[in-house]
């Protein structure tokens, strides 16, 4: 219900407000598991990405957005509630498998899946490397993988502000990539490899971004 409300009167509000373009829309499956592959400029692309999707993204949010204080922290806390986010605890011994087995439990019941293959935010605009959780997923789960491209959010809501600004942002998605189990003699950690880089490869040529070619290190606590 309250999933309902964000999708009906909050998206278009925010569309109303921002003006977002938003080109590719006929890429994402409009039914069955499929997995949203983006870049990640800001904080609000785990926002902006499940307001105007063509369909219910589920994303996974820190468990501390879960706890926030304060207004912002109450807002930031109402929302992923209602987008139906699963929080996770970062840091912890096997958090990283806890995330891909809570992620594959999202696919298993055919919903829409959103995942950010460089994990922290790109803090200097260009486009890191991905991780190979993404291929993972998309081995064990069957799911086409959507590249998703976001322009502008960084923009909106820069790293370390608190409260969005107005700026137009742009969301591609691209056509959709399917990969099939790594085949006899093929080592699953090359072939896991080789998809990530497919998907970077597809989201930078949505982004023009710069290949950072390097892996992106963790953002320190805001």
């Amino acid at each position: 219900m309250i999933q309902a409300i964000v999708r009906l009167v909050i998206a278009p509000l925010a569309r109303l407000v921002y003006r977002p373009v938003i080109e590719g829309r006929e890429n994402v499956p409009r039914q069955g598991r499929v997995i949203l592959a983006s870049n990640h400029l800001s904080f609000i692309d785990s926002i902006v990405i499940p307001l105007w999707a063509p369909r219910p993204v589920v994303f996974l949010a820190k468990a501390e957005y879960f706890r926030g204080k304060g207004l912002r922290g109450r807002l930031v806390a109402a929302f992923f509630t209602a987008i139906d986010a699963i929080g996770v605890e970062r840091g912890t011994h096997g958090a990283a498998q806890a995330s891909l087995d809570a992620a594959l439990a999202v696919l298993a019941d055919d919903l829409a899946f959103g995942i950010y293959p460089e994990g922290s935010r790109s803090r200097d605009g260009r486009i890191y490397r991905g991780k190979t959780g993404v291929a993972w997923l998309a081995f064990a789960s069957g799911a086409p993988v959507v590249p998703v491209g976001v322009i502008g959010t960084d923009r909106v809501q820069p790293i370390g502000k608190s409260w969005p600004r107005l700026h137009r942002p742009t969301i591609r998605y691209g056509a959709p990539l399917v990969f099939e189990p790594p085949g006899e003699g093929v080592r699953p950690a090359q072939a896991r490899r080789q998809a990530t880089d497919k998907i970077m490869a597809a989201i930078q040529e949505l982004t023009g971004q710069t290949p950072a070619g390097v892996y992106n290190e963790p953002a320190k606590p805001e």
